[in-house]
């Protein structure tokens, strides 16, 4: 059953754009199927379930709406009919922000519609599997909580389609399965493989002991098993990955991680009864946690594949390797198709990839927006851009809110921005070309004119590898930057201690002792039993969020992610340890937010997740953290099980909070007493980070890239929390009169034409009504007016022109129409005038000039009652930067009005010409016109002739109605002052009907 995540369903108008970037983040599971010729899906770590049906040209979202989690673990589509696929989520790597499963999902028709089917409890599932004699037999490997023990680790088999399932192997609460495999010539024959797998903040346990992990072999399906230890690593062993080849049923392959020289691939030519380790190569086993991956080619048992860092191929069985190189590294999960071994997808850190000729060339990834993003900064300029780490992208990426100059394919907008993957990137306020920049901890200066970074890193000393005890600054890999809201000039970072800069960071001062627990029993070397793995992501006992209060200067909150909050009143000076008491200790301060109404006001979260404990946390203190108030117990809104990453109070509104979480966003319009959805449309992924900025909602996430929610700035207004039973219309937030038509609001990213957002309320015993919306300027004069038909008539009239009967004005009904549903209600008004008329009505109205800026007014008409609020249009910054005036902008606006009006004139008057013609034609061919009326016929004909170009061939010479569009044309397209040629040309136009209008009136 589709999910229900919308909230509060009067504000159904209210819409997130994606904005991107168009293009792929890590995927973590793919399939395909050969009954579908060109299908197949990915599955991202946070971005749900994606599906092709042209081998890879173009992704479309199918789990979006169904799927409680976005972290998907595998997919597996039955052999014999394309229509049933099953996923499991979770995924297997287990980094430490891997985003948790909720079980296992079925489709009975190609991915249109997903049923949960149980299992909701694994936490990560590393294999799912299909009997390919039966498509209700499906295996399912079981990892379980990666935090913390659970029962729930296994192997589960169903043979009702998922109506119910068996643990059928079972080790104990810490060892799950991380892979299982039937034998394609026999699918009664099972193997599985075992993996003790723990996460916590500060390391990566992957691997025990061999009596607790390894490989399980069942010949009864899977009634019962046997342990295969003959050739295996006999002390310790790790992750394991199987794969099977129809083409020699006597072999098994086996991807070990295993202590020095003893991992690395193994072979079996028994059936799985004894092992053989036929490579060792490094390649192979780094990083076994986050990869371990192999396959066999289905046709030749020799030909076998490794996914890690790199992406490796065998031809000889595994003995030697050669890398292939699909377009992002970090290789999680392949698909071959058994009728063509040389057609496969693959999945990457960047993506899914799909090869026709055995790896030569790959379909492109930037077609599939499921980027991870740690966090969001906007800048100041016009219109505004986003900045954030994006996982695996090698730098820091920009892209902005709207189109902000043309360009020939959309993915041209997406920047980078200096730093690395991890991020943050900060543009520095009224500077939006410098951006303050962070690599793991390396604090860098990025000029986007230039390219370049300038590095001015806190103690200048490589981070990896250390045990974080050692290490004199100890950073997290998304340390923060911070710029003060009260001099652009000051820079805050922070590793154990804030550091400061005040010469964007050629020279740093530390203002702080270690804000941090530091308790040594954490301070370890990460990558336990096995394998170590140091890259700064376990650095425990960091400070993770640190922000300036907007309102007084010197008021600094941070967070640690070992738990402390501290606070300094003096520019750091002095620091105060205000750590809630409410929490339990060890816990990622995740956010904190210094209020921007009250100086003593601030709201943390913290995230406890990693310490199995699940629990929505947010905070909130009235002073300067001498007490807290928790605002979330699982019952108020927030579920309990949605630990929230960020909190954000509105600019405009005491009390307004946005909250995201692992699983979406939730709104607070009492100061956290109690929350409310606030999903919409947005896909369920974890939200990490929220802006409000110029009205506007901006949400970065970690699987789908960034969102915006246009004018939210709607809910900061006291009216509307007055809505109840009479209709509200609601001041717009000012409006840029941006020149977007080369925006695109298909696909992603979402750049629709610049408009004011209007929001206006019906209560239920109005929905239905008729609503009527004018746009007046400061004259009075209507320059825009819409109207809606009502809820229940589909059949709404198109569009059209109103005369006022005492003063002979018209005005054109736009084209778009107003809805009129039970709740709030939005419009985009494209800040346009009305269009000429045209005598196709679909074309009608359409495409009128731009209104100057300046101060217009709304008139929303609802039943016997009329509302009224005040829009600011103000021109694009820029265009007046660079030297057009907003008089010049008003005198373009005048030609344009009269040059429109010429054209439906010359419009109307051929279309009333046309039905004249017609009409004499007809009487010509039945004889029955006179010599009266062939004159007539002729100076018809001839006025057409002047005014309509002859189109039976190509490149006829234009005649008035296309002249006068060409000169529209001219003149429409940028902010600019007429010239003297367009006015002139005008005149002669004017002059051109006139004299035909003479000449059809004379005879």
């Amino acid at each position: 059953m589709p999910l229900d995540a919308r909230g509060d369903d009067t504000l159904d108008s209210f819409e997130y754009r994606n904005i991107g970037p168009a293009r792929g983040g890590r995927v973590t599971a793919v399939a395909g199927t050969v009954a579908a010729p060109g299908t197949f899906y990915l599955g991202a770590s946070g971005g749900g379930v994606w599906k092709t049906t042209d081998y890879g040209q173009s992704w479309a979202p199918v789990s979006d709406g169904y799927f409680a989690s976005p972290s998907i673990g595998d997919i597996a589509v039955a052999e014999r009919d394309p229509n049933i696929v099953y996923v499991g989520t979770g995924s297997d790597g287990l980094r430490s922000n891997v985003i948790a499963g909720k079980g296992v999902y079925k489709s009975i028709d190609g991915g249109q519609s997903w049923t949960a089917i149980g299992l909701e409890k694994t936490g990560h599932i590393g294999a799912v599997e299909i009997d390919p004699r039966n498509h209700n037999t499906v295996w399912v490997a079981a990892i379980g909580n990666a935090f913390g023990a659970s029962e729930e680790r296994g192997v589960y088999k169903t043979t009702d389609g998922g109506r119910s399932w068996n643990k059928v192997l079972y080790r104990s609460d810490s060892v799950g399965f991380t892979d299982v495999e039937l034998l394609p010539s026999n699918p009664d024959i099972v193997f599985a493989s075992a993996w003790e797998a723990r996460r916590t903040p500060w390391t990566i346990r992957s691997g025990g002991s061999a009596d607790k992990g390894g490989i399980w072999k069942s010949v009864d399906g899977g009634a019962t098993w046997t342990k295969i230890t003959k050739g295996l690593p006999q002390d310790l062993i790790g992750k394991v990955d199987l794969a099977l080849s129809p083409a020699d049923s006597r072999i098994v392959y086996a991807l070990v991680e295993a202590p020095g020289e003893q991992g690395g691939l193994y072979k079996s030519v028994d059936q799985g009864e004894s092992f053989t380790q036929v490579s060792s190569h490094k390649g192979l086993r780094n990083r076994p946690f986050y990869y371990t991956n192999v396959d066999v080619d289905p046709t030749d048992p020799d030909t076998v594949y490794v996914m890690a860092t790199r992406y490796w191929k065998s031809t000889d069985g595994g003995e030697t390797w050669a890398r292939l190189t699909p377009p992002h590294a970090d290789s999680h999960d392949m698909w071959i198709d058994p009728s063509n071994p040389d057609l496969f997808i693959q999945a990457n850190d960047g993506g899914a990839n799909i090869t026709f000729n055995g790896g030569k060339t790959w379909s492109t990834q930037f077609n599939q927006p499921t980027v991870e993003v740690y966090q969001v900064e906007v800048d100041d300029q016009y219109p505004y851009w986003l900045y954030g780490g994006q996982q695996d992208n090698g730098t820091t990426i920009s892209v902005p809110s709207m189109a902000p100059w043309p360009v020939q394919n959309k993915a041209a907008y997406i920047q980078h921005s200096g730093g690395c993957e991890t991020g943050p990137a900060v543009p520095k306020p009224g500077d939006p070309d410098t951006v303050y920049v962070n690599c793991k901890g390396r604090f860098g200066v990025y000029d986007k004119r230039t390219g370049q970074e300038k590095s001015y890193w806190v103690g200048a000393a490589y981070m990896y590898g250390h045990n974080p005890a050692d290490l004199r600054h100890r950073f997290q890999r998304v340390a923060p930057i911070h710029v003060s809201p009260h001099d652009p000039g000051v820079v805050y970072h922070a590793s154990q201690y804030v550091h400061r800069t005040t010469d964007e960071g050629r020279s740093w001062e530390t203002i702080s002792p270690d804000l941090t627990a530091f308790e040594a029993d954490k301070q370890v070397i990460s990558g336990e039993p096995i394998t170590r793995d140091i890259t700064g992501e376990e650095n425990y006992s960091t400070i993770y969020s640190l922000r300036e209060s907007p309102v007084r200067a010197g008021v600094i909150w941070v967070g640690a992610n070992d738990g402390p909050v501290q606070v300094t009143r003096d520019g750091g000076e002095t620091w105060a340890d205000v750590t809630p008491g409410k929490v339990p200790g060890g816990g990622r301060v995740d956010s904190v937010e210094p209020s921007p109404h009250d100086p003593a006001k601030a709201y943390v979260t913290v995230l406890r997740y990693q310490l199995d404990d699940w629990k929505p946390y947010v905070l909130r203190t009235e002073n300067y953290g001498r007490s807290w108030t928790l605002l979330t117990d699982g019952r108020n809104g927030i579920p309990a099980d949605y630990p929230v990453r960020v909190v954000r109070e509105d600019p405009l509104k005491p009390g307004l909070l946005y909250a995201g979480t692992e699983y979406g966003l939730f709104v607070s319009h009492d100061d956290g007493d109690s929350w409310a959805p606030f999903q919409q449309n947005l896909p369920v992924t974890p939200v990490t980070d929220i802006k409000r900025h110029r009205g506007d909602l901006v949400v970065s996430t970690m699987g789908r890239g960034f969102w915006i929610l246009d004018n939210v700035a709607t809910l900061a207004q006291r009216a509307f929390e007055g809505r109840d039973d009479a209709a509200l219309l609601f001041q717009p937030k000012t409006t840029y009169r941006y020149r977007s038509s080369y925006g695109d609001a298909s696909g992603v990213p979402d750049y629709p034409r610049a408009a004011a957002v209007i929001d206006y309320y019906l209560p239920e015993d109005l929905a239905g009504t008729p609503v009527r919306l004018s746009v007046h300027d400061a004259a009075g004069r209507v320059v825009a007016a819409y109207e809606g038909a009502g809820a229940a008539d589909a059949e709404a009239p198109g569009p059209q022109g109103e005369r006022d009967m005492a003063t002979e004005a018209v005005t054109y009904l736009g084209t778009e129409r107003l809805t009129s549903e039970a709740g709030m209600n939005r419009f985009r008004w494209d800040l346009a005038h009305a269009g000429a008329w045209d005598g196709e009505p679909e074309r009608r109205y359409r495409g009128g000039p731009l209104v100057a800026p300046g101060t217009y007014t709304l008139r929303l008409s609802v039943g016997d009652a009329t509302l009224h609020q005040p829009l600011e249009v103000k021109a694009d910054p820029r265009v007046l930067a660079r030297g057009t005036t907003l008089d010049q902008m008003t005198a373009q606006e005048d030609l344009l009005l009269r040059i429109r009006d010429l054209l439906s004139d010359a419009r109307r008057l051929a279309h009333d010409l046309g039905e004249e013609r017609d009409a004499l034609e007809t009487a010509r061919a039945a004889g029955d016109l006179d010599d009266a009326g062939a004159a007539r016929l002729a100076t018809v004909t001839a006025a057409l002739d002047a005014l309509v170009t002859n189109d039976e061939n190509f490149y006829q010479q234009p005649m008035l109605i296309d002249q006068t569009g060409y000169l529209y044309y001219m003149l429409a397209g940028a902010d600019q002052a007429p010239g003297d040629q367009a006015p002139a040309r005008y005149d002669e136009l004017a002059g051109q009907l006139a004299d035909i209008r003479a000449a059809v009136a004379a005879d």
